[in-house]
Order: structure tokens, then C-alpha cells, then sequence
């Protein structure tokens, strides 16, 4: 019961008021959150907090021995985790002189494309999921399983493989293997129809995603954005093409672009973007039966290994944007620093926070995750 005497607060009218978004929606996997500012349902002010997800990747690669950051680098970006293992690794053999054999090299392309897949079909299930259309992600969530299927047969883990390793892969192809990835491919070509009438060709998703955060190219350049966020703005630049590494200066492929700079054209993209890495699958399971030889140049036991002074920059074109790995040694068994440049820093805090100020409410999810960042890239 109330006292007779009591009297409620008026609190004196406002039309802003603060709203935390996150930390488990669907927007960006993890326990990302948003801390956003409202003036009815538009957005007035953003601030990004990754909360308590600082795993301190680089501080304990610095702890580690060179071999054993293998099975630590896949946790920073788990959706497409082949580029961490492949740009450290690279960093590594610059380091010590190491020179990978061709067939290495090739099957590294091949995972790091089998990779860039299952990111791509995990992103098209997500961000139609932040507009409540769950059966896309079922299909997507379920087609990125059978190439899952085919990594676990290859390197004996689902996701975190551990099979790139400085100087070459831990093991070869299986026999048979090149056949059942070229099957797993048609699949996925006769699905993407499918994920067209279902999503990409869908009103709904035209209606909100079609103007939804955008970005000019100016904008994007200012702020450092990468990949195919960097494409959806209308600028081509792609590693794999202007800055090749492994075996891309002998592959053909096109690079997607689309002009708009908004969530449909950051979508679309990666659309195109799948089926460029299809074609460039393709190439390299006709071209891999002729390429002889061993899968890894020899090295000392790793347990012991000391790598020469000095440092290295690497960087790989991921599903996410350009990746970088910083490796200094100084003589020792373990790095002695290390700095990750994970595209989704920029991605998911300065661009994030711009782009989502004057959007709606219910398109913050589907702005984020347009971005397709990975939170521990953000906090390492």
C-alpha cells in the first residue's frame, strides 16, 4: 500500500531517450552491443561496446611458441577463420626465409576460397535473420554444412583446422576429395535461384535494406573500410587481384562492385561474390591433379624453433576485408609482438557509429550486420 502521502515524480518531458542494444542480438555474432541514443524510433547517437569479449589474442601469441599460434589465430574470426591461419603463417615463413612448395600453395588457395564460401552463405542466413526471415538462415546455416563436411574430411576439424602451418599444409588432399568438392559446388549453384526468390529478389529485403546505412566512396575511403564493403561503394580494389599472394596472379576471376553503398548493395556483393569464388574453385580443381611435388618445405623441430631478427607485414583479402598480420621476432621461439589488423575494428566501431545515426530503430540489427564484422577482430 501507498502512503496517504505519497506523491509520484513527474519527470520533465523528453523526446530522446537511451536504449542498449545487445549484447545477444542477432546483429553481430557474440556479446557485441550497441549503445544507442533514440528520438522516437531514429537513431540520434551510437557508441559500440564490445563488452566482455577481450580474449587478448595478440598479447598470447606473444606468449606462445611460433607453432603454437596455429591453434590459437582461427578463434579471432571464427565464421572464416582459413585467412588467419594462411596471414600468419605467411608472416612466419617472410621471417625465416621459408619458400612454400607450389602444391602447398594451391590447396592453400582452394581453402582459403572454401572459406570465403561458408563466410558468405553464414552472412546471408544472419542478415536475413535480422529481418525475421528464419528460413534463410536455416538454408544458409545448413549449405555452409556441407562444405564444413568437406574441411572436417580435408583437415579433421570443422572449423578451427589448424592445417595451414608456416611452410606449407599438415596434410594432402584424400583421394576423391576434389570430386566431392566439384559435387558440393553444383549444389550450391542449383541453391542460389532458390536464395533469390527466398531473399536476394525479395521485396521485403529490396524495401529495407535499399537505403539502409549507406556509405559514399568518399566515406568509405575516409574511414578505411575493406572488402566488400569497400566494393558495395563502387571501388574495385580486392588483394587477391592488386596486391596477389599464393597462387591468385594465375587465377581468373571478376571483383563484384555495385554503387549504391548501402545493406542491399554490401549483400549483393557477397552474392557475386560467391559465385566468383565458385569459378575460382573450379579452377583450381582442374588445375591441382598436375601440380606434383611435397605439401611443405622441411623445417626444425618447432618446438625449438628460433626464427631470425626482424619483422613482417602479411596481409590476405578475407571474406570481412583486408586482413593484416604485424610478426616481429627478436631471435627468440615465440614472437616477441604481434598486431592484428582485423577489418572488422573499422567496420564494426567508426563506420557503425556513423552509419546508423538517422536510420530506424528495426534497421540497426540488419545494418550491423550488413557490415558482416567479428566482434574478437574488434576486442583482441
Amino acid at each position: 500500500m501507498r502512503p496517504e502521502n505519497y506523491k509520484p515524480v513527474k519527470h520533465p518531458p523528453s523526446e530522446e531517450y537511451d536504449l542498449y542494444f545487445g549484447p545477444n542480438h542477432p546483429g553481430i555474432e557474440g556479446n557485441y552491443a550497441l549503445k544507442v541514443r533514440l528520438s522516437g524510433d531514429e537513431v540520434q547517437h551510437v557508441r559500440a561496446d564490445g563488452g566482455y569479449l577481450h580474449r587478448g589474442f595478440e598479447k598470447l601469441m606473444e606468449e606462445r611458441l611460433w607453432i603454437q599460434n596455429i591453434a590459437l589465430v582461427p578463434r579471432i574470426c571464427v565464421p572464416d577463420p582459413v585467412p588467419m591461419e594462411e596471414t600468419y603463417s605467411r608472416a612466419v615463413e617472410i621471417l625465416g626465409q621459408i619458400e612454400v612448395p607450389e602444391r602447398a600453395q594451391w590447396i592453400r588457395t582452394l581453402c582459403l576460397e572454401m572459406s570465403r564460401v561458408t563466410a558468405h552463405l553464414f552472412y546471408f542466413g544472419g542478415h536475413a535473420a535480422t529481418m525475421g526471415m528464419y528460413s534463410n538462415m536455416f538454408w544458409g546455416v545448413s549449405d555452409r554444412d556441407r562444405v564444413l563436411d568437406l574441411f572436417e574430411e580435408l583437415t579433421g576439424a570443422r572449423v578451427y583446422h589448424m592445417y595451414t602451418t608456416p611452410g606449407g599444409v599438415r596434410r594432402d588432399i584424400p583421394e576423391g576429395f576434389l570430386q566431392r568438392l566439384s559435387e558440393t559446388l553444383d549444389y550450391l549453384e542449383t541453391r542460389l535461384p532458390e536464395f533469390d526468390d527466398l531473399f536476394f529478389a525479395n521485396p521485403v529485403v529490396e524495401n529495407r535494406a535499399r537505403g539502409a546505412g549507406p556509405m559514399s566512396p568518399e566515406q568509405a575511403l575516409e574511414w578505411g573500410v575493406t572488402g566488400p564493403n569497400l566494393r558495395a561503394c563502387g571501388l574495385p580494389f580486392d588483394l587477391r587481384r592488386d596486391d596477389p599472394y599464393l597462387v591468385y596472379d594465375q587465377l581468373e576471376f571478376d571483383i563484384p562492385t555495385r554503387s549504391e553503398g548501402d545493406a542491399y548493395a554490401r549483400t549483393m556483393v557477397r552474392r557475386e561474390e560467391l559465385i566468383q569464388s565458385i569459378y575460382i574453385l573450379r579452377q583450381v580443381i582442374a588445375r591441382l591433379p598436375s601440380v606434383k611435388g611435397p605439401i611443405r618445405a622441411p623445417l626444425p623441430n618447432p618446438l625449438a624453433w628460433n626464427l631470425p631478427h626482424g619483422d613482417a607485414y602479411t596481409r590476405t583479402e578475407s571474406s570481412k576485408g583486408e586482413l593484416g598480420f604485424f610478426v616481429v621476432s627478436n631471435g627468440g621461439t615465440r614472437p616477441w609482438r604481434v598486431h592484428v589488423r582485423g577489418p572488422s575494428q573499422m567496420h564494426a566501431v567508426q563506420v557503425l557509429e556513423q552509419i546508423t545515426v538517422g536510420q530506424r530503430l528495426e534497421d540497426v540489427a540488419q545494418i550491423m550486420f550488413s557490415l558482416d564484422a567479428c566482434p574478437p577482430e574488434v576486442d583482441r
